[in-house]
């Protein structure tokens, strides 16, 4: 079963809005969407009901593939050293093994028994984005993911996100910030 991910006339309601109305749009394999907008559109909201973690007032998503999320909070804890909170996520995912290969991908393995609370917040948004890497899963959402990166760290999100299409991956970012995906499809809200 190839991953796939479509938004059928999908309405999006929060905080007693209506942020966007009939939505539509499909991904197959090797495909990207691009989410714009400015701030407050629903960009995020748009990234949480793609996870199944809002449900949308009207319409349906779709989709064959496990999902992997990257938001705002990469819900690592604290207080364990880097390679522990992320296994533990992998775990649940089934991509433990992956955890190493994951932390050298985003270039943190140096530092994989530093505690989170340590990290920075560039470390920090590579570390969730490890989280991504390690899960395995074929559709990545990405929520403003370059928020905090450097250009050498943007430039490293944007060549695993080329691969992973080129290897069949869907990915859909929402984002004000460019970043490089050739070919998306735009999502303008």
């Amino acid at each position: 079963m190839s991953p796939a991910l479509a938004f059928d006339d999908v309405t999006c309601l929060r905080g007693g809005r209506i942020l966007f109305e009939r939505l539509g749009f499909a991904l197959g394999p090797g495909d990207a969407g691009l989410v714009r907008g400015p701030n407050g559109v629903g960009k995020s909201s748009l990234i949480r009901i793609a996870a199944g973690l809002l449900a949308p007032l009207e319409g349906r998503v779709t989709g064959d593939g496990a999902r992997a999320l990257l938001s705002e909070s990469a819900a690592l804890d604290a207080e364990q050293t880097l390679a522990a909170a992320l296994g533990f996520w992998a775990g649940l995912d089934g991509g433990k093994a992956c955890v190493a290969e994951a932390l050298d991908a985003v270039g943190l393995a140096e530092i994989a028994e530093v505690p989170v609370r340590l990290l920075s917040t560039g470390q920090r948004r590579r570390a969730a984005f490890a989280r991504v890497l390690a899960s395995g899963a074929p559709v990545w959402l990405l929520d403003e993911p370059g928020n905090g990166l450097d250009t050498a760290s943007l430039a490293m999100l944007e060549a695993r996100i080329a691969a992973h299409r080129a290897a069949g991956g869907i990915v859909l970012v929402a984002t004000h910030q460019p970043i490089a995906l050739p070919d998306a499809q735009e999502i303008r809200l």
